[in-house]
């Protein structure tokens, strides 16, 4: 810039890196504001922060689509099941099960595989994002002025997916349940 001996700008290691913005802010109150400013971290990477913005949200309309797709194979799976299991339920209702626990049944199986699957895929996830943070993916530090994409798993955000996938389960086991308890004993022994 031609100005002979003069600072244009100094640069700052923090040990908190996410106490950067208060650390800004107090910087700036200490060298007298305008027409000094200052950056943190995440305002230099704000095009990075807002695509991965912008990513988190595309992510989650995704996942709730893949959850609503299983949650919908659940239910035909529950509905075959009770069409293959007919017989099975017209000799239990013949026997005196009240329709409420025929109901029971469809509903625990569908919850049982809806956790199941659930587990499985919370795991999965959180075993594929302390893989990218253990071993990284590397970003171009000339444009982003980091070198790996940081990874941060906010375990309220998961619980509430897992605690989401679970009750799609169970609302999706609600129609077989209802049609299995509304199974007759004659139509289901009729052809037996």
């Amino acid at each position: 810039f031609s100005l002979k001996g003069t600072v244009t700008g100094v640069e700052y290691k923090v040990d908190d890196i996410e106490d950067t913005q208060s650390i800004s802010r107090d910087m700036l109150k200490t060298i007298g504001g305008y027409p000094y400013h200052t950056k943190d971290w995440m305002e230099m990477n704000r095009n990075l922060f807002s695509a991965l913005k912008l990513e988190k949200i595309a992510m989650f309309a995704i996942l709730n689509f893949i959850v609503l797709v299983a949650s919908f194979l659940i239910a035909a799976t529950l509905i075959v099941f009770v069409i293959e299991k007919g017989k099975e339920i017209a000799i239990l209702k013949s026997m005196g099960a009240s329709d409420t626990s025929i109901m029971k049944i469809f509903v625990t199986y569908g919850v049982i595989v809806g956790v199941v699957g659930t587990i499985f895929g919370v795991g999965i996830g959180l075993a594929i994002c302390f893989a990218i943070k253990t071993f990284g993916i590397g970003l171009d530090p000339d444009v982003y002025y980091i070198t790996h994409l940081p990874v941060h798993v906010d375990i309220k955000e998961v619980i509430a997916v897992a605690v989401a996938a679970i009750l799609l389960s169970y609302f999706a086991t609600i129609y077989p349940a209802l049609l299995a308890a509304r199974t007759k004993p004659v139509e289901g022994l009729r052809y037996d």
